[in-house]
């Protein structure tokens, strides 16, 4: 019941932003960048004259987010085999380059078949309140998953009682990954607080070792580092009221909060602006560096990419302060007003919406399954663990990847940040966060 209350609250913490305001290419509010390299011209364009075809949009093409994909793919025509997939992945990072696309597409009037989107303000706020989405109630009813999602994830993807896209994942976003090497030939353990961080942190650059790694060529990733650092320093309470409006970006905690935020970054790679996030996360597999902040996507990289071994040639821990809170980030896919072959879009929601298409995805994206039938033990140990801790935490919503806020304030929020991490001044962070806040609620 707890759980329930926390997470359908967050309806409430969603504000209404303008449609065009989706289409602008400065927002970055996607949980993984994908800017490794695009799908092969056949994965996106193979298509038999005769035969009816599904589209699918995403920004999944790097890191193991594209091989979840590829398997939710793969099972789709192993059981609709008549179907040519058109796999429209858009590469570029957290999804900019493809929510671009994607909102020139809806407002001229070509959907692709379906679209991943977050579920919260980025689906609710933008393309329902804009008219652009079917109901998908009949479906859920029809495939018996009322009791099968959580209720507080359909009611986050639900607006006036109507239900508009299919859960396929859960992500974590507060998480710490550290390389299990380094630390245990440190003699270190994964810090629980700022004060510990900062003591792990000085130890390992007096060691010569990077401690924290950055890949902030896209200023979404140093954003989710802010979120987790204000999180950890407001606690769940404090950091919901931002976005209410009931704290002030000028409260002492926020400053306490921006000034830990400028002393983390002292311990960052040099070469922080070149790299994405998955280059930040390869720094830790490498040995290059001790520790990533960033969600669990990068579980997905670590184990299918990379081919490393959770607890073994990594570990990982709540960011500091925040153990027992659960940052929730899902993925979603709906039914667009106006495509082509309605039912065969519903077909594939099917899928990617069973058992077997949770476990096929999640498995290898690094998540876990949106559902709550799916066996665990199809999971590995990080895959168990977050299982249980979901269910155990306090649960809030992502800034950085589009619940929280609408679109606009993020975007504003990615752009303070960028200048931030060049000039550490908290004072002109503190001025612009405001500024943004009372924008947000004056619009409320």
């Amino acid at each position: 019941m707890q759980r329930y209350r926390l997470l359908s609250g967050l309806l409430a913490f969603l504000i209404v932003t303008a449609l065009a305001a989706c289409g602008k290419p400065t927002a970055s509010t996607g949980s993984e960048a994908a800017d490794q390299k695009e799908p092969p011209a056949s994965e996106q364009t193979s298509t038999t004259p005769g035969k009816k075809t599904l589209e699918i949009f995403s920004w999944w093409t790097g890191a193991g987010e594209e091989a979840g994909l590829l398997a939710l793919i793969d099972l789709f025509k192993s059981k609709y085999p008549n179907v040519d997939v058109v796999n429209a992945a858009v590469a570029g990072g957290a999804g900019t380059n493809a929510k671009a696309v994607l909102a020139s597409r809806m407002q001229g009037g070509d959907p692709p078949s379906t679209f991943q989107v977050h579920g919260g303000a980025e689906l609710n706020d933008s393309w329902v309140a804009a008219g652009k989405m079917e109901p998908l109630n009949d479906l859920y009813e029809s495939e018996s998953w009322m009791d099968k999602f959580p209720k507080e994830l359909i009611d986050l993807v639900s607006k006036d009682g109507k239900i508009y896209s299919v859960p396929v994942n859960i992500h974590r976003g507060n998480v710490l990954w550290y390389n299990k090497a380094i630390f245990e030939e440190n003699g270190l353990t994964p810090p629980k607080t700022f004060d510990e961080f900062f003591s792990v942190a000085e130890t390992l650059k007096q060691k010569g070792i990077t401690p924290l790694a950055l890949g902030d060529k896209e200023p979404w990733t140093a954003a989710h580092l802010l979120e987790d650092v204000l999180l950890g320093t407001l606690g769940p309470d404090g950091y919901r009221a931002l976005w209410t409006g009931e704290k002030p970006f000028d409260d002492p905690d926020v400053r306490k909060a921006l000034e830990t935020f400028k002393r983390m970054l002292a311990y960052v790679n040099d070469d922080h602006a070149a790299r994405n996030w998955q280059d930040a996360a390869q720094l830790v597999a490498s040995g290059n560096a001790a520790m990533n902040i960033m969600g669990d996507w990068v579980k997905g990289y670590f184990t299918t990419d990379l081919k490393l071994k959770p607890n073994q040639d990594f570990g990982w821990a709540p960011t500091p302060g925040t153990e027992g809170v659960f940052v929730v980030v899902t993925d979603t896919f709906g039914l667009p007003k106006g495509v082509d072959h309605p039912e065969l879009v519903k077909d594939f929601l099917k899928v990617l919406g069973s058992v077997e298409g949770q476990t096929a995805f999640n498995v290898l994206k690094g998540s876990i399954p949106a559902r709550i039938d799916v066996d665990p033990q199809k999971f590995d140990v990080y895959g168990q663990a977050t299982i249980e801790d979901f269910k155990r935490s306090t649960l809030v919503p992502s800034l950085a990847h589009g619940s929280a806020a609408p679109e606009g304030f993020v975007t504003q929020v990615n752009q303070a940040v960028n200048v931030f991490v060049t000039t550490g001044d908290v004072e002109q962070m503190i001025r612009t966060l405001q500024t943004a806040q009372d924008t947000l609620i004056k619009k409320k």
